[in-house]
Parts: structure tokens; C-alpha cells; sequence
């Protein structure tokens, strides 16, 4: 019976110490502890999270039409809180009209928002998948290097675990790339 089970080196979930908030590097079927909000990738008229299902309208067409008209794009990099427990942030990196659809300021700039907003109304834990790298090609390693930068400039009060949301076949020298001191060690070689 022993030799059946054996322990597997290098799998999920991996804790990345980087003080405040603790880092755990997790996938989506291995959540590693509930989570006051979620992030999700979108675009600016927030179709990627569009109700796929079609159904009769509840109102008249002519108002249908009217609120699609006078509909107006989110702002690239701005995020938006939806839902009450856990809390949806939307995080804008997306514009469907361009090619390619995001930017890495747009990641960036939604990263640090989403900190900031979940600073603001006091979470203790946030699922944070790898913004852009769902519906953009940014590349794993990229995402990785932003929300590091974005790390090392936020102070954080109120948000005590952070879980990073790992794609399939991520790594771990990717996530490497979050530990303190990385950075140093890269320059160096």
C-alpha cells in the first residue's frame, strides 16, 4: 500500500514569502482559504463577463436600445466592484476595438487598484488570477514581473493573504520571480 502514495515535489499550493500579505500560489480547483474578493479580467464594455445565456428582455426593445446606445466604455487600467460577498473586482485591461486588447500599463494600473480598493474597504484576502494572460497573451512571466513592481510599492494595512490564482503548467521559477531578493540575484548574473 505504501508504494502507491508518494509525495510529489513542486506542486501547488506554494507559499511565496514576501511579508504583507502572505502569497500563496494556488490553482483554481486548490482554493487555499476563503477570500473576501474575487479579481476577474475585462474589457471596457464588460463583455467578457457577459451572461452568455440569451433570454426574453424584461423591458421594451425601444428601452433595450436606448440604454445600448447611451452606453459608454470603462476607462482601460480602472476597476470596478461588483456583488457583495465575495466582492467581484473587475479589473479593466481590455479594449476589444484595438490590437492587441490590453497594454501592460493597463495590468498594471488595474493591479494597483485593486490593492487600493481592497485596502479601502478592509479585506483580509483576495483571489487574484493572472490578469491579461486569460484573454491577452501576456505572457505568465510578464504578469508576474508587474504585480511584483506593483508589490514593492504598496503598503499594506488590512490585506493579510493573497491568492495567486496559478494558470495550468505555471512553473514555479515564474513565481520564483516574487520572492525578495530575485530581483538582486538576477541583476547580479
Amino acid at each position: 500500500m505504501d508504494k502507491m502514495f508518494r509525495v510529489i515535489q513542486g506542486t501547488y499550493p506554494y507559499e511565496i514569502s514576501r511579508g504583507s500579505p502572505r502569497i500563496i500560489a494556488a490553482p483554481n480547483d486548490n482554493q487555499p482559504f476563503p477570500v473576501d474578493a474575487v479579481a476577474f479580467e475585462e474589457d471596457t464594455f464588460l463583455v467578457l463577463s457577459a451572461e452568455t445565456a440569451v433570454r426574453e428582455p424584461k423591458e421594451s426593445l425601444m428601452r433595450v436600445m436606448t440604454r445600448l446606445i447611451e452606453t459608454h466604455p470603462e476607462t482601460p487600467g480602472s476597476v470596478l466592484v461588483r456583488g457583495k460577498h465575495p466582492l467581484r473586482m473587475l479589473a479593466i485591461v481590455h479594449d476589444l476595438n484595438q490590437e492587441p486588447t490590453w497594454k501592460n500599463e493597463w495590468v498594471e494600473s488595474a493591479l494597483r487598484g485593486i490593492f487600493q480598493e481592497a485596502e479601502r474597504r478592509r479585506l483580509g484576502s483576495l483571489a487574484l488570477p493572472f490578469i491579461g494572460t486569460l484573454h491577452g497573451k501576456l505572457g505568465k512571466d510578464q504578469f508576474v514581473g508587474i504585480l511584483g513592481d506593483v508589490l514593492a510599492c504598496m503598503e499594506f494595512k488590512h490585506l493579510r493573504n493573497l491568492w495567486l490564482v496559478v494558470p495550468s503548467r505555471t512553473k514555479r521559477a515564474v513565481l520564483k520571480a516574487l520572492e525578495p531578493g530575485f530581483q538582486k540575484r538576477r541583476e547580479k548574473k
